[in-house]
C-alpha cells in the first residue's frame, strides 16, 4: 500500500490518501479495511490465483472516495454500516447489492445505495471496477436536511439506487472521477489545503441533490415518480413478462407518457432498459455458476427470456461473447 502525507484543511479534515495492486487477497481485505469498515470480509466465488486487486482512495474528513476492482469474482460482506451510507456505481461490470430487503444490481447505468443499517453482502464480478463513495451519516443527513430545509427521520428513507447516465447521478459520479483523478496526480489540488474542503462539500451537497427518497419532489430537475415506480417494478421481478402498457399502467400514465419520460430521464425505452437489466442479470449469474449444474436455458429463462435465439444474439452485442462460453469460463 502506498500512503500520501496528508493535506490539511483549515477546518480540520485532512487528505489521507492510500494507492494499492496486489494478488495477494489478505493484502487487499486489509487495504479495503482500513479504508471502509473493519468489519469487511472478501471471499472468492471463483480462481483465487486470478485476483488482480487495484485501488486508490483518499479520505477528506466525513467523505472517503475510491475507486476498486478485483480482477476475479468475489462475494464483499460487512456488517451493517451503523454510522455511513455508501453509494457504489460501476464503471464496467455489475455488483448485486443486498442489504435486507433491499436488493439491486448496479451497473455503468445505476448505482447503488447502501444504508447505515442491515448487514451487506456484494457479489461482484470479476469486470466489475467501481466508484465507491462512503459519507458519515449524520453529515449527510444534516445535508439533505438543508437541501429540502426540513427534518428527515433517521435514518434517511432513500431509494435503493439512482440513474448515472443522465441528470445529478451524471454529474455526481463525474465529480467522483474528478476527485479520484486528482489522486493520481502528485502536485494537484489534493496538495492545495485550500481546496481540501471545497472538494468534501462538492461531494457532500452533490450526494444530497442526487439521492432519492420519498420527499424528491421537494427538489426540482428530479426524475419523476412515475418513472421511479416504473424501474422499481422491473427492478423488484426482472423475469416478470413486462409489456409496455402494462408498465405504463404502475407509473399511472399512458404509454406515450412513459415513453417519453424514459427517454428524457433515462436515455432509453423502458423495454430496452428491461432487456438491459435482464441481460446483466444473466451475465452476472453465468460469471458465478457452475456448468455442471446450471444451463444457459435454465439462467436465461429465470430471468424472463422466452426466445433463446434473440437472447442469445443480444447477449453477443453486449458483452462479445456466447452466454454458453460466460459459463464455460467462469464455471
Amino acid at each position: 500500500m502506498l500512503g500520501h502525507p496528508p493535506a490539511s484543511s483549515p477546518y480540520g479534515d485532512d487528505a489521507i490518501r492510500s494507492v494499492l495492486r496486489t494478488t495477494d487477497l489478505d493484502e487487499a481485505r486489509v487495504f479495503c479495511r482500513r479504508l471502509f469498515y473493519d468489519t469487511l470480509r472478501v471471499r472468492p466465488l471463483g480462481d483465487a490465483e486470478g485476483l488482480d486487486f487495484v485501488a486508490g482512495g483518499v479520505r477528506i474528513g466525513p467523505v472517503t472516495v475510491a475507486e476498486v476492482g478485483y480482477g476475479t469474482d468475489v462475494c464483499v460482506t460487512t456488517a451493517e454500516l451503523e454510522t455511513a451510507y455508501h453509494v457504489l456505481a460501476p464503471l464496467t461490470g455489475t455488483v448485486r447489492c443486498v442489504q435486507g430487503d433491499r436488493v439491486v444490481t448496479a451497473d455503468p447505468d445505476s448505482a447503488a445505495v447502501l444504508m447505515p443499517t442491515g448487514d451487506v453482502e456484494l457479489d461482484w464480478t470479476a469486470e466489475c471496477r467501481l466508484l465507491s463513495v462512503k459519507v458519515d451519516r449524520r453529515t449527510l443527513e444534516r445535508e439533505v436536511d438543508a437541501a429540502l430545509d426540513r427534518q428527515l427521520p433517521s435514518p434517511l428513507p432513500l431509494e435503493p439506487s439512482f440513474g448515472v447516465g443522465s441528470g445529478p447521478g451524471r454529474t455526481f459520479a463525474a465529480l467522483i472521477r474528478a476527485l479520484l483523478a486528482e489522486l493520481r496526480q502528485p502536485d494537484g489540488l489534493l496538495d492545495q489545503p485550500a481546496m481540501l474542503s471545497r472538494w468534501r462539500d462538492l461531494v457532500l451537497s452533490g450526494l444530497a441533490l442526487t439521492v432519492e427518497h420519498p420527499y424528491d419532489e421537494d427538489v426540482p430537475a428530479r426524475r419523476p415518480r412515475t418513472v421511479k415506480r416504473t424501474l422499481d417494478a422491473m427492478h423488484a421481478q426482472p423475469g416478470h413478462p413486462f409489456t409496455v402498457a402494462e408498465l405504463a399502467a404502475i407509473a399511472g400514465v399512458g404509454v406515450r407518457v412513459l415513453q417519453e419520460s424514459f427517454r428524457r430521464h433515462v436515455g432509453m425505452s423502458p423495454l430496452t432498459y428491461l432487456r438491459r437489466l435482464r441481460l446483466d442479470g444473466v451475465h452476472a449469474e453465468l460469471t458465478r455458476a457452475d456448468p455442471w449444474q446450471v444451463s444457459v436455458t435454465e439462467v436465461a429463462e429465470r430471468w424472463g427470456f422466452t426466445h433463446l435465439g434473440r437472447f442469445a444474439g443480444a447477449y453477443r452485442d453486449r458483452y462479445g461473447v456466447a452466454p454458453s462460453q460466460t459459463l464455460r469460463e467462469r464455471g
